[in-house]
């Protein structure tokens, strides 16, 4: 069993930062992917980020890049999603999750998932 639990979140002003954490316990990460997903009202939850544990492989979002860095704390096993410039369309809930190492067309499959955290609420305003 992986348990995550996502802090963090909050509200920030446009072009602010805010940084998300990921605590994660449970079982060995050192093959696991971990990822950061954003869902809002009506729509489905969509890949942020994402890095590959053991290597630190990292994978984004098209529209995060050069924005967002996500990246990890072996010592704390906790995950970390550094979100810069932030804009009012980042608003959501973000959630941590986590799997077996995956190939990486299915990285940005929440399907694919098996571990989520609770989420943590993240306001832009304008």
């Amino acid at each position: 069993q992986v348990q995550l639990v996502e802090s963090g979140g909050g509200l920030v002003q446009a072009g602010g930062s805010l940084r998300l954490s990921c605590a994660a316990s449970g079982r060995t990460f050192s093959t696991y992917v971990m990822g950061w997903f954003r869902q809002c009202p009506g729509k489905e939850r969509e890949f942020v980020a994402a890095i590959r544990w053991s290597v630190g492989n990292t994978y984004y979002v098209d529209s995060v890049k050069g924005r967002f860095t996500i990246s990890r704390d072996n010592a704390k096993t906790t995950v970390y999603l550094q979100m810069n410039s932030l804009k009012p369309e980042d608003t959501a809930v973000y959630y941590c999750a986590a799997d077996r190492m995956l190939r990486t067309g299915y990285i940005s499959r929440p399907s694919e998932y098996d571990y989520w955290g609770q989420g943590t609420q993240v306001t832009v305003s304008s």
